[in-house]
């Protein structure tokens, strides 16, 4: 029995010798695959009339430059806007809809992580459609910045300038329309009704003010994607996260079927997908998106390395928190 017993006991251990080895050798795997980086002389070039494929890589704010300035303030648009020591090509923000149906500008679903709301409404988990766009305006849409020396220099100011109260769309677009012609990549966050209707005023303010043609649409849900596609065919939209990974498949597979749901791919590139394999930034899936007329665009791209590699490989843009040091590395 004893024998037997011993016997038992080796053959667990080398069954889960080998199940460990085969998990470690595919994770090796999976990081290699998903860090691997092409040779830019791979990269091909095809005719296209889709005005976002770029011969350079176009710079793109993320959340208006927010590693630099307050997220989605006047302030970060205009750190961005007019510094002398660096330009951008593209505003990229996010939208909720108000109580009172305005459209602001806010990344997260709730404003605990960058405003005071917690101290001025007494509350927390703050949502901005159950506020008005005048009952936001009392907050201070900075008090949580930090910056890269980790000092949070506009917590404690006690009279708000406008710079750091929260944003309508139509301010934004009217102060950016005033210094430059730029692009946009504008996100609805909100899901179901509330974002069916953020669409619908979001669309008649860019009618209004032409800008539908510099506008990539953006949004995380699939309900809303499929809303502007039946609603708004004007509207250029980007991919969402399904889309993305069906797209990424294709292009592995190099899928003779596949047919591109919109014009635009917006792209991560960075932790987890990579160390899942997903690598969005080879020859291979950049040459099968141009060829299909698809413009590629990256986000949140803050590693000065990952900035060099997607330059050096075509992308159409790239969306980073420092764009100051993107436009650096372009440059240089």
């Amino acid at each position: 029995m004893k024998t037997k017993e011993k016997t038992k006991k080796k053959n667990g251990i080398k069954i889960f010798a080998i199940v460990f080895s085969v998990i470690v050798i595919l994770v090796i795997l999976l990081n290699v695959l998903g860090s691997y980086k092409s040779n830019p002389k791979n990269i091909k070039e095809y005719e296209t009339k889709n005005p976002y494929i770029t011969t350079q890589t176009e710079i793109s704010g993320h959340r208006s430059g927010g590693g630099i300035a307050p997220e989605e303030t006047l302030m970060a648009f205009k750190n961005c806007a007019e510094n002398p020591e660096f330009t951008i090509d593209v505003f990229e923000f996010d939208l909720h809809i108000t109580k009172d149906n305005v459209l602001v500008l806010l990344h997260d679903d709730t404003l605990d992580r960058t405003s005071d709301c917690e101290k001025v409404f007494g509350e927390k988990d703050v949502r901005p459609e159950t506020k008005t766009y005048d009952e936001l305006r009392t907050l201070n849409m900075g008090a949580k910045f930090e910056n890269t020396d980790g000092e949070t220099p506009y917590a404690d100011i006690t009279d708000v300038p406008d710079e750091l109260k929260i944003l309508r769309l139509e301010d934004v677009l009217d102060y950016l329309g005033s210094v430059g012609k730029y692009q946009y990549i504008i996100e609805i966050k909100n899901d179901g009704d509330l974002g069916r209707k953020g669409v619908d005023i979001l669309h008649q303010i860019l009618t209004e003010r032409e800008l539908l043609n510099r506008v990539i649409f953006g949004t995380f849900h699939a309900e809303i994607s499929q809303y502007v596609d039946e609603n708004y065919p004007d509207m250029t939209r980007s991919t969402g996260i399904k889309e993305v990974l069906e797209f990424w498949w294709a292009a592995v597979t190099d899928s003779k079927t596949y047919e591109p749901p919109c014009s635009v791919l917006q792209l991560p590139y960075c932790a987890p997908f990579n160390s899942f394999g997903i690598n969005t930034a080879t020859a291979k899936v950049i040459n099968y998106a141009h060829e299909r007329d698809m413009a590629v665009q990256y986000w949140t791209i803050n590693d000065e390395k990952d900035m060099e590699y997607l330059i050096s490989v075509g992308a159409d843009c790239i969306m980073t928190d420092y764009p100051d040091v993107l436009y650096n590395i372009k440059n240089r």
